[in-house]
């Protein structure tokens, strides 16, 4: 093959280069930026777990459940989100010392995705301690141990986090 041969040959694997590449790059970017099939029909599963009676640990907790609602909702694609007290995370959810029982309730009357679940034993142990009955807000669900949910949602294959 001669120095021409070469240059020609360059020549045409370039512009077949330019004539094919950008409908091949378009439809790379149409693939990424479409939700996978698979994530339509299943549902993302997300547990945060919430065990300190800081307000800004609270806040960070439903920031990232309402982020996170939010991108699915926005994706078209199905959510599932829990936050999980126990210990001194309790007060998240007790009616009478919750610092942000409101934004509880607001964030529970948008997103249906996202519940709120109080550990029992805590609650039990708490109420003890205190020598009265302790009031959780409207919104929390008792379950019998909180962290015994975190280990059974984890089984199941949900993603955890703790902010």
């Amino acid at each position: 093959m001669t120095k021409f041969d070469q240059a020609m040959h360059l020549a045409a694997v370039c512009v077949a280069l330019l004539i094919l590449a950008p409908p091949a790059m378009a439809q790379s970017r149409e693939l990424a930026a479409r939700p996978p099939a698979a994530a339509s029909k299943t549902a993302h599963q997300l547990v945060l777990q919430v065990n300190s009676n800081e307000s800004a640990t609270m806040t960070l907790a439903l920031n990232n459940a309402t982020n996170v609602d939010q991108y699915y909702k926005e994706r078209g694609e199905k959510i599932e989100i829990e936050i999980v007290t126990f210990g001194p995370g309790l007060h998240m959810l007790r009616d009478d010392t919750s610092p942000v029982k409101d934004r509880i309730k607001a964030i529970a009357e948008k997103s249906p995705a996202i519940s709120f679940k109080a550990c029992g034993n805590t609650q039990e142990n708490m109420g003890k301690a205190e020598n009265k009955a302790i009031p959780l807000v409207a919104q929390a669900t008792v379950v019998k141990s909180g962290v015994v949910r975190l280990m059974e949602l984890q089984e199941r294959g949900w993603t955890y986090i703790r902010p």
